[in-house]
């Protein structure tokens, strides 16, 4: 005969292998930390996870490690069922490949403790951002605010927040309000229909206002309400005036529908920092949801490289330089190197006029710049040598710091050497973090480029194997074997996302936001 002693003692053992499986999935800051053996686990346990699956040694990860630890302590203390893991994909390459990581941090949200087909996450990197992107992914894309102390909170718990205020929260504009909130990722919005908020706020009638925690504190639109107009109008009021870049800031700057974008590269430490950023911000006024007003602290380590793209050294700094991010991306350096409000302005309005001309970096040709058998390329001269008509010129575009080129060194001086007596023949390379020129966009490192001999100023990029034999046949080819016409733009680009084990960006840092691809590729960029 079954006692009942006997159910209690099974339901007892169920209980403790419960606990047991749970407690396997160990915590860091309230992120649970996952591996192939607890990954299933953890979906069953928790419906709702946002996943990050990180390498140890890159620098956005670590940037990453405060903000993603604060959001995961904020879910946990309001009680949701949402929570935050990480996997570290260099030692769990099984569940990285699986999930197809290709680039640090990648990171997922696994809804409803579904494995297959996990959305990516696409908002910023503070714990806000985070918070109301899986809020959005879990609950309705506007909360209900049925008295003003919900709608105090909401404003006063996000830098910025969203607020329709409709007699009739089933209108035809209150739906297009809902729309909009559906389609806005990083930042939380609120319905009401309660008369009280409606007189807190002092809204006349029915419309949307953006609260924010800087400049003027609050936005509220004016027109036609309608989605396409909504989201316009939030882009152009989400960010401040004048935005400092950092890592956390750089999804949002990048990410943004204005892709012009003046920077002012100053030490935080200078005595005039402050009238520098007071003048910055007066001339940014008259260009809002035109030009991205951006200040880089030229101290920081982490913006060297930034400052290395532009041509710059840390004792040139506080300057100016402005930046397109359309198609391709082109630089601008003001005439005047006078920080003053009107000048800014001027130099703007030119731009938005069509009067400036792009500044193209160059370093000054060395004395000795042909005496190796490898020629040394920079923007003064390139056009002369890499498009002599009676020479086969093959060009290497390095950059320093990149791996990949340090690598190819000693081949590529194999082959300068292989060929240095060859008259028609021409090995050279060109340092392309200080040297730009118009007929060839370098993407990413190294770049291997063929300006056959002729007058049709013809370029074939290099796509063999990256060895002696390799190039030797290439060149002894004149070109055919190994190559092939040179990309577009687009193509080029893209194939730099897709190769990225043999590629470098051409910002690493930073590749991230000015090419507008991942903030960090896994082989790219090292911190």
């Amino acid at each position: 005969q079954v006692t009942p002693s006997f159910f209690m003692l099974k339901l007892l053992i169920v209980c403790a292998l419960a606990a047991m499986s749970a407690a396997d999935i160990a915590e860091e800051e309230d992120v649970l930390v996952l591996k192939k053996s607890n990954f299933e686990e953890a979906l069953k346990t928790y419906p709702n996870i946002l996943v990050e699956f990180y390498a140890p040694w890159c620098g956005h990860c670590k940037a990453l490690v405060p903000e993603y630890a604060k959001a995961a302590g904020m879910l946990k203390a309001e009680g949701t069922d949402i929570r935050l893991a990480k996997v570290d994909a260099t030692e769990e390459s099984e569940l990285a490949q699986e999930f197809g990581v290709r680039g640090y941090p990648t990171i997922k949200f696994f809804k409803g403790g579904e494995k297959e087909n996990p959305k990516e996450y696409s908002a910023g990197r503070q714990a806000d951002d985070i918070v109301n992107w899986l809020k959005k992914r879990t609950g309705p894309a506007a909360t209900t605010l049925s008295d003003v102390t919900q709608a105090e909170s909401l404003i006063a718990d996000n830098e910025v927040a969203v607020i329709g205020f409709f007699k009739d929260v089933e209108s035809e504009d209150a739906k297009a309000f809902i729309k909009t909130a559906e389609a806005v990722d990083d930042i939380p919005f609120g319905i009401t229909s309660d008369d009280a908020v409606i007189s807190k706020f002092e809204v006349a009638k029915d419309g949307v206002v953006l609260f924010k925690k800087f400049d003027e504190g609050r936005n509220t639109f004016d027109g036609e309400i309608g989605k396409e107009k909504l989201l316009a109008f939030i882009k152009a009021n989400q960010l401040p005036l004048v935005i400092e870049f950092t890592e956390q800031t750089a999804p949002k700057i990048f990410g943004g529908e204005i892709k012009s974008h003046i920077l002012m590269f100053v030490p935080k430490t200078a005595t005039d920092f402050q009238d520098k950023m007071d003048q910055f911000k007066k001339a940014a006024e008259g260009f809002k949801g035109k030009i991205l007003f951006i200040f880089i602290d030229s101290d920081v380590d982490d913006n060297q490289r930034i400052l290395e793209f532009f041509g710059l050294k840390k004792e040139e700094c506080p300057t100016i330089r402005l930046i397109t991010l359309e198609e391709e991306m082109t630089k601008y350096k003001p005439e005047s190197s006078e920080i003053t409000a009107e000048n800014i302005i001027t130099f703007c309005t030119d731009f938005t006029e069509g009067k400036l001309k792009p500044h193209l970096m160059s370093q000054d040709i060395p004395d000795d710049w042909d005496k190796n058998p490898v020629k040394v390329l920079v923007g003064k001269n390139f056009e002369e040598v890499a498009f002599d008509p009676a020479k086969n010129v093959f060009v290497e575009f390095y950059a320093p710091w990149c791996g990949h080129c340090k690598q190819l060194a000693p081949i590529w001086d194999q082959l300068g050497e292989k060929f240095k007596d060859k008259a028609n023949i021409v090995v050279a390379k060109m340092d392309s973090t200080a040297n730009e020129i118009e007929a060839v966009k370098v993407h990413s490192f190294p770049t291997l480029k063929f300006f056959p001999a002729g007058d049709d100023r013809k370029v074939i990029d290099y796509n063999g194997e990256r060895t002696l034999d390799g190039f030797t046949k290439f060149l002894e080819s004149g070109g055919k074997e190994g190559g092939a016409p040179a990309r577009d733009d687009e193509d080029e680009e893209s194939d730099t996302e897709q190769n990225n084990v043999d590629e470098q960006s051409t910002l690493g840092v930073s590749d991230m936001c000015l090419n507008g691809v991942h903030m960090q590729k896994a082989t790219g960029g090292r911190k």
